[in-house]
């Protein structure tokens, strides 16, 4: 075990697809298209717990919201366009600068660090974003034990990552990887996968309650990403802090 989140490989990976972040049909192109699911659940989830009727114009002012291994900010933008006050943090410094462009040229500010979870200081936040890093980092207990600690009781945390099954193997690693392109070659190791079961546990040690959790599967024909109860690949869970 480390006392460190940070796998210096995944940092090396990344840092050389840094500038894939906001182009279409780059090597994130996948996470364009996944971006609309995983963001309306999160929406949702946000609006029941903290009461929010609204859905115009800032429905989310007044949250502060942290993104961990934001990338290139591709849910940072969105959440702070709807009023919330958010942060991004990211191992990767490329990342951060990519983002950190992105949000001044779109007029956005975004609070972007470059910093691991346990390197940050005892903020809390009323959401906390973990979508799709924690299956890159090292030491996955610390990383959530150190993302509970920084959200307010009562607020939420989101986790989005892969299910460690032989479908998953098989579809969300090599077929997604090494014959459809959808993410570039390598950036999955099947071996640091967890299952939502792995996922709870965690999150029940650390006083959370476990809200609602979902599938999110590729439909080929029409080329889209939907909302599912089959959990077998990509699945994310919401949480609550008692």
């Amino acid at each position: 075990m480390t006392n460190s989140t940070i796998n210096e490989s995944e940092v090396e990976k990344f840092t050389n697809l840094a500038n894939e972040w906001w182009k279409n049909d780059g090597k994130f192109k996948t996470l364009h298209k996944f971006n609309p699911v995983r963001l309306e659940f999160i929406i949702n989830q946000i609006k029941k717990n903290f009461n929010i009727s609204n859905i115009e114009g800032k429905p989310l002012a007044g949250l502060k919201i942290l993104d961990i291994g934001c990338g290139g900010g591709l849910m940072c933008e969105p959440l702070a366009r709807l009023g919330a006050e958010v942060t991004g943090i990211d191992a990767v410094e490329k990342n951060i600068k990519s983002a950190q462009i992105h949000a001044n040229q779109n007029a956005l500010n975004i609070n972007y660090k470059l910093s691991a979870i346990e390197e940050l200081p005892n903020n809390k936040y009323d959401i906390i974003l973990n979508l799709e890093v924690i299956e890159h980092v090292n030491n996955q207990k610390l990383f959530i034990s150190k993302s509970c600690e920084l959200v307010n009781h009562g607020g939420l945390l989101f986790v989005a990552t892969i299910n460690k099954t032989i479908f998953s193997i098989v579809f969300a690693k090599y077929l997604a990887e090494y014959v459809l392109g959808f993410l570039p070659k390598g950036t999955h190791d099947w071996r640091k996968f967890l299952t939502p079961e792995d996922i709870y546990a965690m999150l029940i040690k650390n006083n959370f309650e476990i809200v609602e959790s979902i599938g999110i599967n590729y439909k080929v024909l029409s080329d889209k990403w939907v909302k599912s109860k089959n959990m077998e690949a990509n699945y994310i869970v919401s949480a609550k802090k008692n």
